[in-house]
């Protein structure tokens, strides 16, 4: 993604294998993904590799906007379909590596069981909430979450990244697939594939500890935030064996999924 010539891939090859042996093992893979991609973006000098492949994303999504829409208005349940239609969103990513086809995995996700399915909770937790903080991931994903907010008939605050990763979504992102049309984009301030807390503004921190109910968007925000004490629900396509390990489910699953305790 940063570059195309075979020497300075090989550089920072070299430069990230300095720095790998000094990620701690008991830091999260969103951390260490973020000491990876910045020295990537240090030896190349490009600061968003993945500019391309977001904005190319962000126009296939925003013309399945309309389809999406639809979809959920003629459902016999409109807010499960929204859910559905925001984790179909959540395929859109270029940190995992699994091959994905957006109509493919659309019909997919619409058709399939969930794995792990806290929709009861999901809903009376929604009942209560007055302040509701929704957990962006990826860019062009942002139009699936868009059609899910719609649905949620609540005032909602929408945290984006800083800076770039990988393809998550920017506030720039945010705009061009039109959600500033439906809630406030507020920075995580952080430059991580996850919500890492300890990297946060001090400015989200209070939308996030304010908040009665936080929807935690994809596999990063699930492995910084799955032991927080907060009201967290996860909306996710598992992406890797691991996490499908923990959650005793398998790779490429759905999953709502309330923080447990």
């Amino acid at each position: 993604m940063a570059t195309d010539d075979g020497a300075r891939q090989r550089e920072v090859l070299d430069e990230v294998a300095k720095v790998v042996p000094q990620v701690p093992l008991d830091r999260t893979p969103s951390e260490a993904s973020r000491i990876v991609h910045r020295r990537v973006r240090e030896v190349t000098g490009l600061d968003d590799p993945y500019k391309g492949v977001k904005e190319k994303y962000n126009k296939i999504a925003l013309s399945l906007y309309p389809e999406l829409k639809e979809k959920v208005k003629t459902s016999s349940d409109p807010l499960l379909t929204a859910i559905k239609v925001a984790i179909a969103g959540n395929i859109i990513d270029f940190g995992i590596g699994l091959d994905f086809d957006i109509d493919r995995d659309l019909d997919r996700v619409l058709g399939a069981e969930f794995a792990i399915f806290d929709y009861g909770e999901f809903k009376e937790a929604l009942t209560r909430a007055k302040k509701v903080l929704y957990l962006a991931d990826n860019a062009g994903e942002v139009v699936f979450d868009r059609v899910l907010i719609e649905c949620l008939d609540k005032e909602v605050i929408y945290a984006v990244k800083e800076s770039p990763i990988i393809n998550d979504a920017l506030t720039d992102d945010a705009k061009f697939c039109g959600i500033d049309k439906v809630v406030q984009i507020i920075s995580s301030g952080v430059d991580a594939p996850g919500t890492v807390l300890g990297l946060c503004s001090q400015e989200f921190l209070k939308y996030y500890n304010d908040a009665d109910l936080i929807i935690s968007k994809g596999q990063g925000n699930f492995e910084v935030l799955s032991d927080e004490p907060k009201p967290i629900f996860f909306l996710l396509i598992v992406k890797c064996s691991v996490v499908a390990r923990y959650l005793g489910v398998k790779v490429r699953d759905i999953v709502l999924k309330k923080r447990s305790g």
